[in-house]
């Protein structure tokens, strides 16, 4: 049982040094500022995961990040003006 634990970890250490995480370079980016961003970045995110690109982890902190930006922009369109542009992070 150990033994097998120690090959799967080190299939999975082999892959994600061949692959590069879309979902970091998204971010990277700075890009997300569109609800068509975040989805992109959350079918990258769970692309990386199911692929081994990236940790459970960093995906479950990044998936966290999200939630929370989420909520943000709900909070804009249910306290914020009407007609208001609703967006992912405002103007700089």
């Amino acid at each position: 049982m150990a033994k097998e634990k120690q090959n799967s970890a080190a299939k999975r250490q082999a892959i994600s040094s061949k692959l590069s995480s879309r979902a970091v370079g998204i971010i990277a980016a700075g890009d997300v500022k569109s609800g068509s961003k975040f989805a992109e970045l959350m079918s990258a995110l769970m692309s990386d995961l199911v692929l081994g690109a990236m940790t459970p982890d960093v995906g479950n902190a990044t998936c966290n990040a999200g939630g929370k930006l989420l909520k943000v922009v709900e909070m804009q369109h249910k306290y914020g003006p009407k007609g208001g542009d609703l967006a992912l992070i405002g103007p700089k």
